[in-house]
């Protein structure tokens, strides 16, 4: 295990397409969606312990989620929660644990993840993590994890790699182009040309190289963060952070560096059984084991004449569900959503929705 690996868990977001199971209360990333007696950010952080040394870990979330995470994760140290006074998106996020590392190591190498992605072959995504660190670490190049398309699916960005180049090896390759959600005619060209994967939101670099790509691409956000350098790691770091906050831009990762950045490259990863669980639909086609089935979450569950329908219910609760094709059923104590699988897209409006008309008790 390399001491210099960092680990760096985004945690701040709110997962408004899991609604109505992910609240503002309890997002996503701190639910037990598999059932298997660990929430989503517990499985992201055991499987990433033997890549990066515990010590070693950092949690970026929203100041709300200050008491979960650390319930969640109780091995960390208080100064290892890194708290967002506010959602600035993924750029800001990433500075923040950049900076504040840097300032411990220099030699420092990040590696970065959502908190809320399954993994179920973690030896050969090990595999693949090793091979971008070790990458990494000898060019100094920016690297995103890339997954093979198995659908041409318009909910995911795709990366496009060269297919010959420099650096190439038969697994990484540098990026010519990143696209952002493509409509589904367009995602099937890209599935069809053999050059296209789906970016995993996943991330490693050296902690120098990512500082002097904000320094280059967004020169007022690394002004801010460098304004309060000396306060990291000190007991005067959460008022510097919630005083340049308000300065960030609020941008993406991809948009603010990836896409702009020369040298950029592509882990092609190979199948691990990944899924980033953005959606209803996205845990139906992870857990389902053959096509048409259904899948469903609790004890009592009874379908008549259903098919290709996820169906989460409370344990205690009986449901009886006939004809139904191609559907979201989710039942909780305070909320019912039934939605086409095929639309799951319009979740983030329903819950837009209820926030326009005051329902926030629902959210």
């Amino acid at each position: 295990m390399n001491k210099d690996v960092h680990c760096v868990i985004m945690a701040g977001g709110v997962g408004s397409r899991f609604w109505p199971m992910s609240r503002e209360t309890m997002p996503k990333q701190y639910l037990d969606i598999l059932g298997t007696g660990s929430s989503l950010i517990k499985l992201t952080y055991d499987r990433f312990e033997d890549l990066s040394p515990r010590e070693n870990f950092m949690v970026v979330t929203s100041s709300a989620y200050a008491e979960l995470t650390q319930k969640h994760l109780p091995d960390l140290r208080e100064d290892q929660i890194l708290l967002e006074p506010s959602r600035k998106n993924t750029a800001p996020c990433i500075a923040y644990a950049a900076y504040k590392l840097y300032k411990k190591n220099p030699e420092s190498i990040m590696v970065i993840t959502p908190a809320d992605h399954i993994i179920l072959k973690e030896k050969t995504f090990h595999s693949a993590f090793n091979d971008a660190i070790s990458h990494a670490s000898q060019t100094g190049h920016l690297v995103t994890l890339g997954i093979q398309p198995t659908r041409p699916d318009s909910g995911y960005g795709y990366i496009q790699f060269h297919r010959d180049s420099e650096h190439d090896t038969e697994n990484i390759k540098k990026v010519k182009t990143f696209t952002e959600k493509p409509t589904t005619d367009l995602a099937l060209k890209f599935l069809q040309s053999g050059d296209f994967y789906w970016n995993s939101g996943m991330f490693i670099w050296k902690t120098s190289s990512i500082i002097e790509a904000i320094r280059k691409h967004l020169p007022d956000m690394a002004e801010a963060f460098e304004s309060c350098k000396d306060d990291f790691w000190t007991g005067n770091e959460g008022n510097s952070i919630s005083r340049i906050y308000s300065e960030c831009q609020s941008i993406s990762i991809d948009y603010g560096i990836m896409e702009k950045a020369d040298n950029v490259d592509v882990v092609l990863g190979q199948d691990f059984g990944w899924s980033d669980l953005g959606t209803w639909g996205s845990l139906y086609d992870q857990v389902k084991t053959k096509d048409g089935e259904n899948v469903s979450f609790g004890k009592n569950v009874k379908t008549y004449e259903t098919s290709s329908s996820i169906v989460m219910m409370p344990k205690n609760k009986l449901a009886v569900i006939q004809g139904l094709h191609n559907y979201i059923v989710i039942d909780t104590e305070d909320a019912l959503l039934i939605c086409q699988k095929d639309e799951e897209q319009k979740i983030k409006q329903f819950v837009k929705d209820l926030e326009g008309e005051g329902k926030s008790e629902f959210l």
